[in-house]
């Protein structure tokens, strides 16, 4: 059975486990800095699966040994957004978490995958890479498929077709100025952009770069967890069971796209061990300029990064 281990036993951290669990993709070791919240979370979770055909045994704790030999882990750990927050406003805060987290991880699972889900999401996993030196097909950021998943959602809701029926694509950075690309999106095989006005796909466009900020909102006290777990869960399967699945995550990009040493959002296939290579697709010029223009913004807060580790 393999192993996959979650950091961070908060709601993302916690769903995403029990997600894991149910489908019997691993065993599952639950990782937080509060071990009793880990442990009791695990418990929790190991309880429910004698409801299912599940056969994955489910551990918590504050102890990385647990992660030995974890062929995954999933990095969820850090301060979650309030209202009025943006993913960069995160960036001090989390860094500290993150670059701990990563430095133990590589210290017993020196042959995982990494899947970064704290934010700010892109810078994030550029620091896990640059704390581990590894080679950038083992680290990634979730965020296109959630991304997408919003974007389904809401062009769902506009033309009263079930979400699962709509191919999404989201290109760029998990943030404002990531990329909702209509004409790379289908309903049923026909392309967005012949099924919806201009205007609309801009509406479109907005609701999916504020569908997280709406959820924070309306919590108050927290952000979306169900939506974000059930992204990664599916992103482990895929690198489990060594699906060979095209999704969109965000990885290093040495030339692809005509961009180098940046994290940007782009369509990728995955397969065991981490992501196999970078899909290019034809983008317009107009759609390139939006996609450097994420990467600029990107760019700009990794120099923070690089500022910061320097200093430290």
């Amino acid at each position: 059975m393999p192993k996959v281990t979650v950091v961070g036993a908060g709601m993302v951290g916690s769903t995403t486990a029990m997600r894991v669990a149910e489908q019997g993709l691993a065993d599952v070791v639950l990782i937080d800095v509060d071990g009793d919240l880990a442990r009791g979370k695990a418990l929790d979770i190991a309880q429910s699966l004698s409801l299912t055909d599940s056969p994955s045994v489910v551990r918590g704790g504050e102890d990385y040994r647990l992660a030995e030999d974890s062929q995954v882990v999933v990095i969820t750990a850090g301060f979650p957004r309030r209202p009025g927050m943006s993913r960069a406003d995160l960036l001090d805060r989390n860094a500290t978490v993150v670059r701990e987290v990563v430095e133990s991880v590589a210290e017993v699972a020196p042959d995982c995958a990494i899947v970064v889900v704290t934010n700010p999401l892109d810078e994030m996993s550029y620091l896990a890479w640059k704390v581990t030196g590894w080679d950038r097909r083992r680290i990634m950021g979730m965020a296109g498929l959630l991304d997408g998943s919003r974007y389904a959602y809401f062009a769902g809701r506009e033309l009263g077709a079930c979400p699962g029926q709509i191919q999404p694509l989201v290109l760029g950075s998990h943030g404002e100025t990531m990329l909702p690309l209509p004409r790379f999106t289908s309903v049923g095989g026909i392309p967005l952009d012949q099924l919806l006005p201009p205007e609309k796909l801009l509406d479109l466009k907005e609701r999916t770069r504020e569908g997280g900020a709406e959820i924070v909102r309306l919590l108050r006290t927290g952000s979306a967890y169900y939506a974000p777990s059930a992204c990664v869960a599916r992103m482990v399967k895929a690198m489990l069971k060594d699906e060979g699945w095209r999704v969109v995550a965000s990885v290093l990009l040495k030339g692809e796209y005509g961009m180098g040493d940046v994290f940007l959002g782009v369509p990728v296939v995955l397969g065991a061990g981490g992501w196999r290579e970078v899909v290019e697709l034809p983008l317009t010029p107009s759609e390139r300029r939006e996609l450097e223009e994420c990467a600029r913004l990107v760019r700009e807060r990794m120099a923070e990064l690089d500022a910061w580790l320097a200093d430290s």
